[in-house]
């Protein structure tokens, strides 16, 4: 498959083959490639293409994927109703 057709980010359009140029050129860290392409940097915040370009980097480098991937989602994960944040409370 052609690799410049391979979307590796959804959220930005990044494809395959613009991440693994990217690493060529020296970027070998998930967040330099985030910084410099905006991969990562959408509504999902990396939680799909983040393994991804780790991967990719750790490929290429040769580096192990621990050393590469160390994912820094900002809890809380999903959405959160206010009454959980305030807590619930009987005053009636």
């Amino acid at each position: 498959m052609d690799e410049e057709k391979i979307i590796v980010c959804r959220c930005e359009d990044i494809t395959l083959k613009e991440i693994r140029d990217l690493i060529h050129e020296g970027y070998t860290t998930v967040e330099e490639i985030k910084r410099v392409s905006r991969a990562g940097m959408g509504p999902c915040q990396g939680k799909t293409c983040g393994p991804i370009i780790a991967r990719e980097i750790s490929k290429i480098t040769g580096k192990p994927i621990e050393e590469v991937y160390k994912p820094s989602n900002r809890p809380p994960f999903g959405g959160l109703f206010f009454k959980e944040i305030v807590g619930e409370s009987n005053e009636e």
